[in-house]
């Protein structure tokens, strides 16, 4: 069964949405404190990575101007965005305000 992008993100649980690219420094840099977000929050959040080259219509659809580019969604709601590189400190701050 393929799941769309908006059945991902109508979740209860927030959906937190790392559009990035293979080429990007930043990205890189923002892989592993994701994961230490994921460990430290554990179902609280679900993480979802969007390569913007494969996905370059979604990436459109939400206007991802650069990367990385995150969206935190509850409930099919966009309620926070950003780009560049956050803290894992800052990142377990956003998801759980919107938790």
């Amino acid at each position: 069964m393929k799941t769309t992008f908006g059945n991902l993100t109508e979740s209860s649980t927030p959906v937190l949405i790392d559009f990035y690219a293979t080429w990007c420094g930043p990205c890189q840099t923002l892989a592993p404190i994701l994961e230490d977000v994921k460990k430290d929050l554990g179902e609280k959040v679900k993480i979802i990575k969007v390569d913007v080259d494969k996905n370059q219509a979604l990436a459109q659809k939400f206007q991802v101007r650069g990367v990385p580019t995150l969206m935190l969604f509850k409930n099919g709601k966009q309620l926070w965005r950003q780009s560049g590189v956050l803290t894992r400190a800052d990142l377990k701050q956003v998801v759980e305000k919107h938790s």
